[in-house]
C-alpha cells in the first residue's frame, strides 16, 4: 500500500484546487461570447500558473541567456497554451502547458541564444545533452563521460564532443577579460593571435596605389628601379640614359609631387599643412617602396 507524506498532502492539494479552478475558468473562456471576457478568463489562467513557468525557465538557467529572458520567453508559453487548449482532449491542461512551455524555451536557444551558430544538428542536440549530463551527474556523483552521455542519449559519442565543444557559442570569452597569468594579471586579448604587418601595407598600398600610376611611364621606371630593383642612381642613370644628377632630381620631384597629392588639392579650400602630417605621409611613401 502506497502512503504518502503528510508534508506533501498540501502541496498536492494545492495543485488539484489549481487544477480544478484551471478547468473551470478554460471552460467558462471556451463558452463565453464577448471576446474581452473570454481573453480576461485566460488571463486569469495564466496568472494561476505563472510560478510553474517561472519554475521551468529555472531549469534552464546557466547557459548563456538572462533568467529574465527566460522568464519572459516561459511565460509567453504559458499564454500560448492557454489560447490553444481545448477541453475536447482528455487531460488536464498542466500535462498540454509544461511541455509547450519547454518548447518556446528551446526554441528561443535554437534561434536566438547562440552568439556564433554552430550546424542546426548541434544545437538541437545540446538540450537533450544537457540534460542527459545533469542526470548522470547526480546518479555518478561526478561529470560523466562523453561515452557514457552518448550511451544515454543515444547519439554518437563524436556529436556529444562536438556539442560540447560549442557550448561557448552561447556567450563566447571576452577578449577583454582579465586572466591570472603566472601570477600577473593580463587581457586575455594580449594572448591570442599577433600583430599582422600585412594591414598596414594594405593601408599604404590603397593610398599610394592610384598616385603612382597617375606618374609618367619613365618616372615609374626610375622608382622601380630605385625602390623595387634596388638600383643605385648611377645605374638608373645608364639605364634611362641620363646623368646621376639629373636621376637625384628625377627621384626629388617625383617624391615631392607624390608627397604634394596627399594633400588631397581636390578639397574645398586651402588645408594647413602641418610639419607632423606631411611627414607621416613622407614616411608611408618611403616605406611602400
Amino acid at each position: 500500500m502506497t502512503t504518502t507524506s503528510p508534508e506533501m498532502a498540501p502541496v498536492r492539494d494545492l495543485r488539484r484546487l489549481r487544477t480544478d479552478r484551471a478547468h473551470a475558468l478554460l471552460r467558462a473562456a471556451a463558452e463565453a461570447y464577448d471576446p474581452l471576457v473570454k481573453q480576461q478568463l485566460l488571463d486569469e489562467v495564466v496568472t494561476l500558473h505563472l510560478s510553474v513557468a517561472d519554475s521551468i525557465a529555472s531549469r534552464y538557467d546557466g547557459r548563456g541567456v538572462a533568467h529574465d529572458d527566460l522568464v519572459q520567453v516561459a511565460r509567453m508559453g504559458l499564454v500560448a497554451a492557454a489560447a490553444r487548449f481545448s477541453l475536447s482532449h482528455d487531460r488536464d491542461f498542466m500535462a498540454f502547458a509544461v511541455p509547450t512551455i519547454r518548447g518556446e524555451l528551446k526554441k528561443h536557444f535554437r534561434d536566438h541564444a547562440w552568439t556564433v551558430r554552430p550546424p542546426r544538428r548541434l544545437q538541437e542536440a545540446h538540450s537533450q545533452i544537457v540534460e542527459a549530463r545533469s542526470r548522470l551527474s547526480q546518479v555518478y556523483g561526478r561529470v560523466p563521460s562523453p561515452a557514457e552521455v552518448a550511451r544515454e542519449t543515444g547519439l554518437d559519442e563524436e556529436t556529444v564532443i562536438e556539442t560540447l565543444a560549442a557550448r561557448t557559442c552561447y556567450s563566447p570569452d571576452s577578449l577583454d577579460r582579465a586572466l591570472d597569468f603566472e601570477g600577473s594579471t593580463i587581457i586575455f586579448a594580449d594572448r591570442v593571435g599577433r600583430v599582422d604587418q600585412g594591414f598596414e601595407w594594405v593601408e599604404r598600398r590603397a593610398v599610394l596605389g592610384p598616385l603612382l600610376r597617375d606618374l609618367p611611364e619613365r618616372d615609374q621606371l626610375v622608382l622601380r628601379l630605385r625602390f623595387v630593383e634596388n638600383r643605385t642612381q648611377a645605374e638608373i642613370a645608364t639605364e634611362i640614359g641620363v646623368s646621376q644628377m639629373q636621376v637625384s632630381r628625377i627621384l626629388a620631384r617625383i617624391l615631392g609631387t607624390l608627397r604634394d597629392a596627399f594633400e588631397d588639392p581636390s578639397s574645398a579650400g586651402p588645408e594647413p599643412r602641418s610639419d607632423a602630417r606631411r611627414c607621416s605621409r613622407s614616411k608611408h611613401l618611403a616605406a611602400a617602396h
